[in-house]
């Protein structure tokens, strides 16, 4: 009965008070995680409809396991954009960490698994140095992680002269490859349990919560007892850590070191997370709409590539996809008002 009363006031209201509903209405639909999800079935289903190979078994598996390094990095940024940040950095600290594995287990003889874990702490050193620097220098996070990106791409050259290392165990490379109950793979059930863990931490932690304080505005966080410098500090860090995680699943995927590796993740990077409905402004953003985003952008890819489509042509898609998810944040942000 109430509907019925609710769709007869929204026929009796005013032409401009029926626009600002629908508007309001199209806006919460499209926003949030319901919209990325909404978008990501939308898209399966054109791609099914266009090629008889997208909804195979093994291309889903295929998405998910080209998606898992993506989704690292996309798993750290969640959080330095909800508090407002960015990090320009982690494509090339991705490719310092692979380096790093690489020099310390061919060339000075280390075991692989501690070259491995001296790769990522690597990694979040780069991170520690960006939170120090916005929180201690009052550097901007773009300026930052700008001048981190720069050196942690120069780092990873001068290592061994810009040359790769190629060849690691069997093992090592299997672990990017071998199914387990048929599905996962090493990489992606290390990917299922950090998000797992970071949805856990951002929704129902303390910290997590101080988060979005921090986005929404910092010196009323600040001024709340919240110790905005060490969270800030600790986001940057965790990001540069799993970039160090990141870089080492590309190592085993791809069977070698390159200085070269990441070279533009970052930016495919923020956009899962603004298609995923974070604000660049801060204090929105979620893992579950980041997942989405993840998904988005790998299907894009994928099913692109399988409609035999110029990689070229790709990145006005994506440049495309971003812009839409940057109106639609700019809509919600004005509803809101």
């Amino acid at each position: 009965m109430s509907t019925t009363s609710d769709a007869a006031s929204a026929v009796d209201a005013p032409p401009d008070e029926r626009r600002l509903r629908a508007r309001s209405w199209a806006t919460r639909l499209l926003t949030g995680s319901r919209g990325p999800a909404t978008g990501l079935l939308v898209m399966c289903v054109v791609f099914y409809i266009a090629t008889p190979y997208f909804l195979t078994q093994s291309n889903l598996l295929n998405i998910v396991d080209q998606t898992a390094i993506l989704g690292l990095l996309a798993l750290g940024m969640t959080a330095v954009i909800v508090t407002g940040g960015i990090d320009l950095s982690v494509g090339a600290v991705l490719a310092l960490a692979t380096m790093v594995l690489g020099w310390l287990s061919h060339d000075q003889g280390w075991p692989l698994w501690i070259s491995a874990v001296a790769a990522v702490g690597v990694a979040g050193a780069c991170g520690l140095a960006n939170g120090l620097g916005i929180t201690f220098t009052r550097l901007p996070p773009f300026i930052a992680t700008l001048a981190m990106m720069s050196v942690a791409r120069g780092l990873a050259n001068v290592i061994t002269d810009g040359q790769q290392i190629v060849g690691f165990p069997d093992w090592f490379d299997n672990l990017s490859t071998s199914r387990y109950v048929g599905i996962f793979t090493f990489t992606t059930f290390v990917l299922v349990v950090l998000y797992a863990a970071g949805w856990a931490y951002m929704r129902y932690r303390s910290g997590g919560r101080e988060l979005y304080a921090i986005g929404g505005s910092s010196e009323v966080a600040r001024l709340a007892g919240i110790s905005v410098r060490k969270r800030t500090v600790l986001v940057y860090t965790v990001t540069g850590l799993l970039a160090g995680v990141a870089g080492v699943f590309l190592a085993m995927r791809l069977d070698s070191s390159q200085p070269s590796a990441g070279t533009g993740y970052e930016l495919d990077t923020i956009a899962a997370v603004v298609i995923g409905g974070a604000s660049l402004s801060g204090g929105v953003g979620s893992i579950t709409g980041t997942l989405f985003g993840v998904l988005i952008i790998g299907v894009l890819r994928n099913g692109l590539n399988l409609l035999g489509v110029s990689p070229f042509v790709q990145q006005i898609v994506i440049g495309v996809v971003i812009a839409l998810a940057v109106m639609l944040d700019v809509l919600r942000r004005r509803d809101t008002r």
